[in-house]
Formats: C-alpha cells, structure tokens, sequence
C-alpha cells in the first residue's frame, strides 16, 4: 500500500465514522462509477487499524466521559454511570441481532444497488432536516429511547443511511437534548467497534508485512486526527442545528444516484 493511498484512507474513515453521510452509501457510488476493481483492496489488519484509531478519536474527545463511566462502575452500585453503561449495551441489541441473523441478506445491498443507496440517502436528508427542527430540550436517554437509537442503528446498516445521522435523529425527534443525543450517539459505538476488531482479530485471516508498518501507522495517525475534527465539529453542528447542510448535501446526491440508476 502507498504512503498516500494509506492517508487518504485513514482521512476517509476518520471523517465518515463521525459526519452524517453514509460512508457505506459512497463506497457503494464509488464502486458504480469508478469501477469495483479501481478501489484498493485493503488488509483486514488496516480496516482493523483504522477502525482502533475512530474508537480512540471518540474516547479521546470523551475522555472526561469515559472515565466517570469507569470510575462509576467500579463503584458497584446501581448509579447513574452504571445506568448509562446499561443504556449503552441495550442500544447495542438491534444491531448486533440484525448482523447475526440477517447478514447474508444484507449483502444484497452491497452489491451496486445504486438507486436503493439513492432512496437511503433521501431518508437520511429527511432524518437530519426533522432533526434540526426538532425543540430544544433537556431531557436524557432513557431505557425505552436507548433501545430505539439501536433500532435506528441497525437500520443504518443499509448503505445510505448515516450511522450517526440516524441515531442522532432518533434521539432528538424523541425528544432527547441535542447534545446529549450527540453524546450518547458517538459513545454507542465504541464497544461495536471494538467488537467488530475483536471479531476480524480473532477470525485468524489478519496478516502482517513488516513493509506495511510506515503505511499502517501513517492510516492511523490520519485517521484519529480526522476523527477528533469531526467528532469535535459534529457534536457543535448538532447542538446549533446546522445538520440541515449535510440534509441538502444528501438529498443532492441521493438525487443524483437515483438519476444514474435509471438513466445512466
């Protein structure tokens, strides 16, 4: 892998994870357009990299966070850390339901079905605009909500949907404070992530060059100051209600992949 090729990367990854997007939605458009074969195949061990460097951004931006959730929890005592941490873990049941049973029938949407990434981007735009419309409050994540931002985070497994659009907006449109909803949003995802790097470490399929190490730690380091920029200037985009620009930017091309699917 080439020095810059491993940048870009890592810039990729680090600023998708967080911006409301779909960074599966333009990988998928990348392929329509370029070609399968003109993007690289990566090593299991660099998306692994990558993934380790996002988790880290996200807990480096929540450090203060994250250490009242430890310190709470080795309390032992059923305190509002503890209740968080249960919060977080059943927001994590609908995803990890819907990769264990439906995963083979996912991949049917990973394979160049452009205008279906066009009409998840349309409802991402949707999301994000009744998100920024949504009242100011100053309410937090209870059981009930926890669960349905998972729901909302299973369902951003199709390509198209944004992982932090949808559970951001879920949040909100239930009625959750816009920066707590941010918050809660972008710590969900640490123990997938580590848990996704889990799985691939554990799957035996990891294999390490010692030519890679210069490209691996240069994916790293872009991908974790990409990371801490975005998360940083997503949590002050939600809490202003300015998620309305990447609503228009997703309808735009969400338009625009549904044109190419049928008259390109």
């Amino acid at each position: 892998m080439e020095l810059i090729d491993a940048i870009i990367l890592g810039i990729i990854q680090g600023l998708t994870e967080f911006l409301p997007v779909s960074s599966s939605g333009h990988l998928e458009l990348g392929k329509a357009i370029l070609g399968a074969e003109s993007l690289p195949e990566e090593s299991l061990l660099f998306t692994v990299v990558l993934h380790f460097a996002t988790a880290l951004s996200t807990i480096v931006v929540f450090r203060k966070d994250v250490w009242e959730i430890i310190r709470g929890l080795f309390q032992f005592k059923w305190n509002e850390e503890t209740q968080f941490s249960l919060k977080i873990i059943i927001s994590m049941i609908p995803a990890a339901l819907v990769g264990f049973f439906l995963e083979d029938f996912l991949e049917v949407f990973f394979d160049g079905a452009i205008i279906i990434v066009g009409i998840m981007l349309l409802i991402t735009a949707i999301l994000l605009y009744l998100a920024d419309l949504a009242k100011t409050t100053d309410k937090g994540v209870s059981y009930r909500s926890a669960f349905v931002i998972g729901m909302a985070q299973a369902v951003a497994i199709l390509p198209g949907i944004s992982r932090s659009g949808a559970t951001i907006s879920a949040a909100v449109l239930l009625g959750v404070d816009k920066s707590k909803s941010a918050r809660f949003s972008f710590l969900m995802v640490v123990p997938l992530i580590l848990g996704k790097m889990a799985k691939d470490i554990l799957s035996g399929e990891i294999d390490f060059a010692g030519d890679q190490a210069v490209a691996m730690g240069a994916g790293f380091i872009a991908a974790f100051i990409a990371g801490l920029a975005a998360c940083t200037w997503m949590i002050k985009l939600v809490r202003q209600s300015k998620l309305t620009y990447f609503a228009i930017y997703c309808l735009i091309i969400g338009l625009i992949a549904i044109a190419w699917s049928i008259w390109g």
